[in-house]
């Protein structure tokens, strides 16, 4: 089995077109690309720049990736685009390379789904099983955890981290780092609680659940400062995986604020 190239297509001779691939109708594909086994450009795709595209990945009409980013501060290094397998990448998303000031690579996990127009700028990291909604924008710098969920023209700020689990509404703006298990609400986006719904479809256990639902009011509605608050929790639930995931993630150095309920100025 070769690569299937359509006569329309401009394929660099450089490039590296593994079995099975299919390049559609007027696509442009650079000579530092590297194509795995089975990727389906359907049609009027660009990949260009030192990109690499997983083993089953599909990308639709007028997708754009591994062209420059959008950044001032780029001259042009050698930095990366790569994108994990069985990935879905839909009309008009765009992906950027990274930046010598964000260790040259921008990284996309296995089996995400990117809605149409949605944008992954330079430097993101994001994990496996992620989903971006139509027009949700991340700025560069962004790392987003397994299984997180961003809603139709969401706006990610740079730097920010969103933890896994995390639900993000829609036409939400997100100016810090929401926590793993997060539910993000609002114009200006708060958390709301937690993804609940989100927890239960992926068979998480009830027990579980409830000491993550006690831990969280305890953090973020419970007396004194969130250091002791979090020292308190530990003490109380830190025998359980899924709240010493959320206090990993408290504890981590991070260029924001962690996202809080409304009113929680702590």
């Amino acid at each position: 089995m070769t690569a299937e190239i359509h006569p329309s297509a401009a394929v660099d001779p450089a490039a590296t077109l593994a079995d099975g691939v299919r390049v559609g109708p007027f696509c442009l594909v650079g000579p530092d690309v590297v194509l795995d086994e089975g990727v389906v450009l359907h049609s009027h795709v660009v990949v260009d720049g030192r990109t690499r595209i997983g083993a089953g990945t599909r990308v639709y009409p007028f997708a754009s990736l591994g062209t420059a980013p959008q950044d001032l501060k780029y001259h042009g290094e050698p930095s990366e685009l790569v994108i994990g397998r069985n990935t879905v990448i839909r009309e008009h998303v765009t992906m950027n390379p990274g930046t010598e000031g964000g260790g040259m690579l921008t990284r996309v996990g296995d089996n995400c789904l990117f809605m149409m127009a949605s944008h992954v700028a330079h430097d993101c990291r994001i994990g496996n099983h992620v989903i971006l909604a139509n027009n949700a924008t991340l700025g560069g710098h962004v790392t987003i955890g397994n299984h997180a969920i961003l809603g139709g023209l969401t706006a990610v700020h740079q730097f920010v981290r969103i933890g896994e689990h995390a639900f993000i509404g829609g036409m939400t703006g997100v100016e810090q780092d929401v926590i793993p298990y997060g539910m993000v609400v609002g114009e200006r986006g708060w958390l709301g609680g937690l993804n609940l719904v989100g927890l239960k479809r992926r068979g998480f256990e009830r027990e579980s659940i409830h000491r993550l639902r006690a831990a969280f009011k305890q953090l973020f509605q419970g007396d004194g400062e969130m250091g002791d608050r979090m020292v308190a929790v530990a003490d109380t639930y830190g025998d359980d995986p899924v709240v010493q995931h959320v206090l990993s993630f408290l504890r981590e150095s991070s260029d924001r604020k962690v996202l809080k309920p409304r009113g929680d100025e702590r």
